[in-house]
């Protein structure tokens, strides 16, 4: 497996989790879980694709801007995490703050599988490619590992 399997995959987990949360009301166990387990998506994914992703690429002259971009987007979206955990789940608010997410991380998503993922593709040979895969995947599962 190449890396943008990898991360089009969590890509996709994360897609879905947006989708379901959006369709949840009020403080309930669903909401709960679905919001904790795409809140641990999310930062695991950001902490593993910034250490065997972004950093191989921020090297590349090539890749430096979207490198930041993506590092600051990955900061944007935690400012949007801590503002659902500061809402109450039951509030209208909650939900106008997820939609916000939402946008965000589809945003993020896009750019980086329109864009960056073509850059990326230029600038990494193909053991790279496989390397940073393993790498992120096995990132991903210790950092998902229960604590």
């Amino acid at each position: 497996m190449k890396i943008f399997e990898a991360l089009r995959q969590d890509h996709e987990k994360q897609r879905l989790l947006l989708k379901i949360l959006a369709e949840t009301s009020g403080d309930t166990a669903a909401r709960r879980e679905y919001y904790q387990e795409l809140k641990d998506q999310l930062e695991s994914h950001a902490v593993a694709e910034e250490r065997h992703f972004y950093s191989p690429l921020l090297k590349k002259d090539e890749a430096v801007d979207l490198t930041r971009h993506g590092i600051a987007e990955h900061h944007e979206i935690d400012e949007l995490i801590e503002k659902l955990d500061e809402t109450k789940m039951d509030s209208p608010g909650w939900l106008r703050h997820l939609k916000s997410l939402q946008e965000k991380v589809e945003h993020h998503l896009a750019d980086e599988e329109q864009e960056f993922f073509q850059v990326a593709g230029r600038l990494l040979n193909d053991s790279q490619k496989s390397k940073l895969a393993d790498a992120y995947q096995e990132e991903m599962a210790k950092e998902l590992a229960p604590h």
